[in-house]
């Protein structure tokens, strides 16, 4: 490895100075990530972690899936930088999910799927989301609500109607993950969405999908379970 030491890089070519002369956009990731993790180790300079942990990937896109100890056994890596690393993911996920909630039309299952795939893949628990739409079915916002075994005492109907009115939105659909990866409705999942439809109506809000995700999805309307 190229054990080049940050201060013996000349000023214009440290990343830092790249990012500012060229723009966030036009530097390498080995640069994105040396300026993140802000130094090195002893025996390992910022630009070796960074590299050592593109080698741990096949795809930049990978990194959004990598955890707090498999970034603590690279090495280099400790836990400070490990936090730095993921709290950098996350935010970065949250903007792009943020930036694209504008005038999204949610009329499939596909296309929920596709656009909550990423919030619960590889969850080793259940997560339950609530999104709630516009009278055309546009995105107004979604909410996590519950995390764990779903069943009707976790997943309250006061938690998720609450939003759709401060929302206004005119219908909810919900979403939540099964870990196994198999995307079978439970027990538990069906009733839970029975009794929600039933205080929909009553609401005059309508659930009108109930999405699950694992491997791949499966709706509830779709299939004729709501």
């Amino acid at each position: 490895m190229d054990n080049t030491l940050i201060k013996d890089i000349p000023k214009s070519e440290r990343p830092r100075e790249r990012l500012k002369k060229y723009g966030r956009e036009n530097i390498s990731n080995e640069e994105l990530l040396s300026i993140i993790l802000n130094t090195g180790t002893k025996n390992k300079s910022v630009k070796d972690i960074s590299n050592l942990i593109l080698s741990k990937i096949n795809d930049i896109t990978d990194l959004k899936d990598i955890t707090l100890n498999s970034l603590k056994q690279i090495d280099g890596i400790g836990e400070v930088k490990a936090i730095k690393i993921l709290a950098s993911i996350e935010l970065g996920k949250r903007v792009y999910m943020d930036k694209n909630l504008v005038n999204i039309k949610m009329d499939t299952p596909e296309k929920i799927y596709n656009y909550m795939k990423n919030e619960v893949e590889g969850k080793n628990q259940e997560y339950f989301y609530a999104i709630y739409l516009d009278s055309k079915k546009n995105l107004i916002d979604k909410k996590l609500l519950f995390i764990g075994t779903l069943n009707k005492s976790i997943v309250h109907p006061r938690e998720i109607f609450k939003y759709a009115y401060l929302l206004s939105a005119s219908s909810i659909i919900c979403v939540h993950n099964h870990p196994s990866g198999d995307t079978i409705p439970s027990k538990e999942d069906l009733n839970l969405t029975k009794a929600l439809v039933e205080i929909g109506k009553i609401q005059g809000i309508n659930i009108i999908d109930h999405i699950i995700i694992g491997k791949n999805y499966y709706s509830l309307y779709q299939n004729g379970d709501l």
